[in-house]
This record gives structure tokens, C-alpha cells and sequence, in this order.
């Protein structure tokens, strides 16, 4: 009987061990960021942009710099109305800089039409440009996406996207500028592949 009990409670033992440790802990406070391995084409780009020249500012003195909008939605984390920003639906060649601070954030061939009513890209230029911070806000839980030079807020990231990441970060329109290729490498990349909705 006594063994019987023993052996019982051994499995008992091993069960939850075994079954714990599949799980998440419901007291974590942070979800993980969603992060990839970094590629070939990000490692290159990390190594051409210098993150070094961090941009800090005064308030007062991105008061000045920044229009009210671009304010409210670059240093106090607001968003812009979907479908009203310049670059929702924008289909120029070339790369997607911080509107704050001038860092590269993505290329142009990985931005794709969401229907979201927000210019949407399936990866930055590299992960070293931009930094991802948990965002509890009104109630729930997101990744925000911030400018790894200055710490402007950008917008968020989901793992809804298309393929290669299966991500999508969703970016505030008034949060980038555009920096338009060279007409000549314009023309090799529309022959190179088909325009899709929003290339």
C-alpha cells in the first residue's frame, strides 16, 4: 500500500514537472519581444549606419523642430487617424527614414499593402535601428516600435505579416520620411520583379 502511494505520488511529481515547464508563467510581466535572426541584408546595413550619434533633445527643443502632430505621435507615443497619413497607400522606391532624427528605418521593397489604413513593412533596414519596448497601454498588450537613435515612438509591431518574417510593423506615416532611390536603380527594380499594391 505504502509503495503504491509513493509510486503515485512520484508520478504526480513528474507530471507537473514535465507540464510546467511547457507552459508560460502567468506572473511574467513582459511578454518577449518579437524578434528574428537578424539576415545577411541586416548584418550589411547595421555595418553602414553608425548608431553611435545618439540624438537627445529637450523637450522644448523638439517643440520647435517637430510639427504638433509629429509631436504628439513621435515623442508622446500618439498615433495618427488610419487612412490619413502620406504614406499609407505610397508606392515611391527608395527608403523610409525617422522623421525626428534621419536614421534608415526600411526599405521601400518591404512594404506591403496591410489595409490597415498605415504604411505596413515586413522587416526593418536592421534590427539595430529600431529598438521594441512592451506597450500596456489602453488596456492592452503590444510591441512598440521606437527610433534606436533618438527613441522616437514609430508605432507597433505584429506577427501577422506576410513571409519571410511573418511580421508587420505598422508605422505612423508622420513618424518617417521618404529618401527616394536614384531613377536609374528605380528602373532595375521595377524590371527586376512585378509591382505588387503597395511596392
Amino acid at each position: 500500500m505504502f509503495r503504491n502511494l509513493l509510486s503515485v505520488a512520484s508520478l504526480c511529481l513528474f507530471a507537473s514537472v514535465v507540464i510546467g515547464c511547457g507552459r508560460q508563467s502567468v506572473n511574467e510581466s513582459v511578454p518577449p519581444s518579437i524578434t528574428k535572426p537578424q539576415t545577411a541584408t541586416e548584418e550589411h546595413a547595421s555595418k553602414e549606419t553608425s548608431m553611435s550619434d545618439q540624438v537627445v533633445k529637450t523637450d522644448e527643443e523638439w517643440r520647435k523642430q517637430l510639427t504638433p502632430e509629429a509631436y504628439r505621435v513621435l515623442r508622446e507615443k500618439g498615433t495618427e487617424r488610419a487612412f490619413t497619413g502620406k504614406y499609407h497607400d505610397f508606392k515611391g522606391t527608395g527608403v523610409y527614414v525617422c522623421a525626428a532624427c534621419g536614421n534608415p528605418l526600411f526599405k521601400s521593397d518591404t512594404k506591403f499593402k496591410s489595409g490597415t489604413g498605415w504604411p505596413s513593412f515586413w522587416e526593418p533596414i536592421a534590427k539595430k535601428n529600431v529598438e521594441e519596448e512592451s506597450d500596456r497601454s489602453f488596456g492592452m498588450v503590444r510591441t512598440e516600435v521606437l527610433c534606436s537613435r533618438c527613441g522616437s515612438h514609430l508605432g507597433h509591431v505584429f506577427d501577422d505579416g506576410p513571409q519571410p518574417t511573418g511580421l508587420r510593423y505598422c508605422i505612423n506615416s508622420v513618424a518617417l520620411d521618404f529618401k527616394e532611390a536614384s531613377s536609374e536603380k528605380a528602373e532595375s527594380a521595377g524590371k527586376a520583379e512585378e509591382p505588387e499594391d503597395e511596392k
